[in-house]
C-alpha cells in the first residue's frame, strides 16, 4: 500500500505521527460504453447547452445553480477566499462510547501507522481505546476541507474513518403502517431469527454478479468473441485475470484524469477522437504493458530520439505526434 498522507495524531501533549492508508477499494465491474456495430468507444463532449458547442477545458469555470435556476459564476479567486487547511494534525476533541456512534454516519476508512518514532505512544492510544471501549472524535484536514472523524481499533491497527456531517443524513419522510401485529406471528417471527441466528463472517460471502461477468467475458474471449478496434493490441492467447485488469484501468483512469482533462483542451480534434475524453492515460498505460519488452524498449529510444533530435517546442510537439501515429500504426499491424 502507499502512504496518501502523513501527518499526527494529536491528545493532550501527546502526538503521535502516521501514515495514512486507504483501507478499502472497489472491485466493481466496469464496463465501457461502446458502439456495437463495432466496438469503438463512445466519446464524449463538454457541449454548451445555450449554444451547443463544445467548450475546451480551459473556459469552464464552476457553477452554482440556485433553486430558482440562476447560475452563479465562481472564478479561482473566489475559490481561493474559500475556508481552506492544510493542516497535519489529527485534533482528538473527546473520547466517547461506541454504541453513541451511529454506523449511518460513517463514510471512508484508513488505517493509521505509526511513524517509528511514534510506535509507543501509538500503542498506548490503541489501548487506552479497546480497554474502555470507545472511540476517539477528531478532526483532521483531508483534500484541504475540515472533516470530522473517528479512531477505533480493528485486529491491531487504529483506523481512521470519516464521517458525513449530521445534516447529510437524510431523514425517511414515510410512515410504516403495519397494521396489528399478532402475538403468535411473533412468536413465529422469533423463532426465525432463532433458527438463523449465528456469528458473521464475511469470507462467507462473496460477489456472484462479478464471478458472472469474469466467466461470462473468459467464455467469449476463448470463442473468439472480440471486436479489433483499430487501437486494440493482440494478446498471446493467455486469458488473463479480467477483475483485475479492470481494476488496474479504472485506477489508472482516475490517477490520470485530471491531467488529461488539461492536456485535453490543447490536443487537436484527431487526437481527441482517437484516445477519447478522459481515458488518454489508461488507453496508453493499457497498450504499454501489454507489447512485448523488446518492442517496449525500441519505442522508448525511438521517442527519446525523436525528443532530443528537436530542439524548437513546436517541433517537439510535432515530433510527439509523429510518434503516436508510427505507435499506432504498429499496433494495428
Amino acid at each position: 500500500m502507499r502512504a496518501i498522507w502523513k501527518g499526527a495524531v494529536s491528545f493532550g501533549l501527546v502526538s503521535v505521527p502516521v501514515k495514512l492508508y486507504s483501507a478499502t477499494e472497489s472491485h466493481d465491474v466496469s464496463f465501457r460504453q461502446v458502439h456495437a456495430k463495432d466496438g469503438g468507444r463512445i466519446r464524449y463532449q463538454r457541449v454548451c447547452s445555450i449554444d451547443g458547442e463544445e467548450v475546451p477545458y480551459a473556459d469552464i469555470a464552476k457553477g452554482y445553480e440556485t433553486e430558482d435556476g440562476e447560475m452563479v459564476i465562481l472564478t479561482d479567486d473566489d475559490m481561493a477566499e474559500l475556508p481552506s487547511t492544510s493542516s497535519r494534525e489529527i485534533a482528538v476533541e473527546k473520547f466517547v462510547p461506541s454504541e453513541q456512534i451511529d454506523p449511518m454516519l460513517f463514510e471512508k476508512s484508513y488505517y493509521l501507522e505509526p511513524e517509528k518514532s511514534g510506535a509507543k505512544p501509538y500503542a498506548l492510544l490503541r489501548q487506552a481505546l479497546v480497554d474502555a471501549d470507545r472511540m476517539a472524535v477528531v478532526t483532521v484536514a483531508l483534500r484541504q476541507r475540515t472533516t470530522i472523524a473517528v479512531l477505533r481499533v480493528r485486529d491491531d491497527v487504529i483506523v481512521l474513518q470519516t464521517m458525513m456531517w449530521p445534516d447529510e443524513i437524510r431523514t425517511p419522510d414515510f410512515s410504516v403502517e403495519t397494521g396489528e401485529v399478532k402475538d403468535a406471528e411473533v412468536k413465529m417471527a422469533t423463532m426465525l431469527v432463532d433458527t438463523l441466528a449465528g456469528d458473521f463472517d464475511a469470507a462467507e460471502f462473496e460477489d456472484d454478479y462479478a464471478a458472472a461477468v469474469e466467466m461470462m467475458v473468459k467464455t467469449k474471449i476463448e470463442g473468439g468473441e472480440m471486436k479489433r478496434t483499430p487501437t486494440s493490441t493482440k494478446s498471446s492467447g493467455e486469458v488473463v485475470d479480467l477483475l483485475a485488469a479492470l481494476q488496474r484501468s479504472v485506477d489508472a483512469a482516475k490517477s490520470g484524469r485530471r491531467e488529461s482533462d488539461e492536456d485535453d483542451a490543447d490536443s487537436d480534434e484527431d487526437s481527441a477522437e482517437d484516445e477519447g475524453e478522459g481515458e488518454k492515460k489508461s488507453g496508453s498505460g493499457r497498450s504499454t504493458t501489454k507489447k512485448a519488452p523488446a518492442k517496449k524498449a525500441a519505442a522508448k529510444k525511438s521517442t527519446a530520439k525523436k525528443t532530443t533530435s528537436k530542439k524548437a517546442p513546436a517541433k517537439k510537439t510535432a515530433a510527439k505526434k509523429s510518434t503516436s501515429k508510427k505507435s499506432a500504426a504498429k499496433k494495428a499491424s
